[in-house]
């Protein structure tokens, strides 16, 4: 068994597109605009991996993150180098958290967020 995606729901979906594929880098599969629902539903893949699947919707309600609630707390990147891909999304006008190393594992990861707030990691592979 493995993750086949994640979806997400975002309040803006112009913002969030360009969000996920401008500064994330993700790959557009296909974007499909359901008239019946008023909504857009993009699928995006990282290389040819289709990971996500962003959301659409009039009117959703606000994601509560802090403190934490339950449910999805955070979607996680593995990445080469924590440091080059912070810098890079620091370059593209993104707030980055410091980086911070996992007590157990001993491998580098940071936090930022995407344009709803949802908490998105980077992590050292």
């Amino acid at each position: 068994m493995h993750i086949h995606h994640i979806a997400i729901i975002c309040s803006n979906y112009d913002i969030s597109k360009r969000f996920y594929t401008e500064i994330l880098g993700l790959n557009i599969i296909r974007e499909n605009y359901r008239a019946e629902r008023h909504s857009y539903k993009l699928d995006l893949a990282i290389g040819d991996h289709y990971v996500i699947e962003l959301f659409s919707f009039p009117d959703p309600p606000p994601r509560p993150s802090r403190p934490e609630s339950c449910g999805l707390r955070h979607l996680a990147f593995a990445v080469d180098s924590v440091d080059d891909k912070r810098t890079e999304l620091i370059s593209k006008n993104l707030n980055c958290e410091e980086i911070r190393t996992d007590e157990f594992t001993e491998k580098k990861f940071f936090f930022t967020q995407d344009p709803d707030g949802l908490p998105l990691e980077f992590y050292q592979i």
